[in-house]
C-alpha cells in the first residue's frame, strides 16, 4: 500500500494546530488571573479609609470637655432643680405625687450668680448666722448641711469659709478615710454647727437617726461647682441619685413645712 507524502504534511499540521490551540486555551486562565489581582487590591483601600473615618468620629464623641468648654457657664437657679426632680419622677410617680415634689419660690435662697466667693454667698443668705450659731445647742444636728461631689471638694469648702464660720465647729461629712460609726459617735458627744459633705453619707447617717434634720435650717447644694472633667454633682449618675432620695425622703417635706431653705451655690 502506498502513502502520499502530501498526507503525512497534512497529519503533522493537523496536530500542531491541535497543540497550539491546547497551548492557547491553558494560557488564557492565567492571563485571567493576573488581571484580576489588581481590581482586588483597588476595592480593599476605601475599605480601610472607611474604617479609619469610623474611627475617628468614634474618638471625637468621647472628648464631651471639649464641648462643655465652649459652653459658657450659667448659674443654677431654683428652676433646674424643679425640671430635675420632675424628669428623674416623671414616669414613675403620680400628678399627685409630683405635686408633692414641688417647691415653691419661697422654699428657696437666692441663688449664687457665679460672684460670690462661698464666705461671701453665705453671709449674703444667712445675715443672722452668729445668733443661730449660739443659740444652737443641740446634738446630733446641724445648722446648716452642705452637700457637694466629693471628699476632696468638701474640704476645698471648709478652707474657704473661714470668714464665715467664725469659732463655730465643722463637721465633715463623707466617707473617705472616715468611719461612719466615728461621725455617729461625735453627732452624740457633740454640738456641730456645719456639716460639709457628701450626699451618699449624709444619707446613711439620716437613714440610721444618727443625724436629725429638723434643728437644720439652711442646705446648701454646691450646684455650679464643676470638677478636672468638667461635671457638675448633678452630672454625676451616681451623687445625683443619692442627693435626688435624700430631697425626697427628708428634705423636700422640711422645706414645705418652712424649717429648710434651700440654696444653690
Amino acid at each position: 500500500m502506498n502513502l502520499d507524502p502530501s498526507d503525512d504534511e497534512a497529519i503533522e499540521k493537523a496536530s500542531g494546530n491541535r497543540t497550539a490551540t491546547c497551548q492557547d486555551s491553558d494560557s488564557k486562565p492565567a492571563v485571567k488571573k493576573k488581571r484580576k489581582q489588581p481590581t482586588e487590591c483597588f476595592l480593599s483601600r476605601p475599605e480601610e479609609k472607611q474604617e479609619n473615618t469610623v474611627k475617628a468620629k468614634r474618638r471625637k464623641k468621647k472628648k464631651i470637655s471639649d464641648v462643655l468648654q465652649k459652653s459658657a457657664p450659667k448659674p443654677g437657679v431654683p428652676e433646674d432643680l424643679q425640671n430635675l426632680l420632675t424628669q428623674h419622677f416623671g414616669e414613675n410617680r403620680s400628678v399627685i405625687e409630683l405635686e408633692e415634689l414641688q417647691l415653691s419660690d419661697s422654699c428657696f435662697l437666692p441663688a449664687n450668680d457665679l460672684t460670690h466667693s462661698f464666705s461671701s454667698y453665705l453671709k449674703e443668705i444667712c445675715p443672722k448666722w452668729a445668733k443661730l450659731r449660739k443659740t444652737h445647742k443641740e446634738k446630733k444636728s446641724v445648722v446648716m448641711l452642705v452637700l457637694c461631689s466629693s471628699a476632696l471638694r468638701s474640704l476645698e469648702l471648709i478652707k474657704s469659709m473661714t470668714a464665715f464660720k467664725g469659732d463655730c465647729r465643722v463637721l465633715k461629712l463623707f466617707a473617705k478615710h472616715i468611719k461612719i460609726k466615728e461621725q455617729m459617735n461625735m453627732l452624740e458627744k457633740g454640738v456641730f454647727h456645719i456639716g460639709i459633705g457628701t450626699p451618699g453619707r449624709v444619707k446613711a447617717l439620716v437613714e440610721q437617726d444618727a443625724l436629725c434634720l429638723n434643728s437644720t435650717k439652711y442646705v446648701i447644694l454646691d450646684w455650679n461647682w464643676r470638677d478636672q472633667k468638667l461635671r457638675r454633682m448633678m452630672d454625676i449618675p451616681e451623687i445625683k441619685k443619692e442627693t435626688i432620695d435624700l430631697l425626697e425622703k427628708s428634705i423636700i417635706k422640711l422645706c414645705r413645712d418652712g424649717s429648710v431653705k434651700l440654696g444653690l451655690f
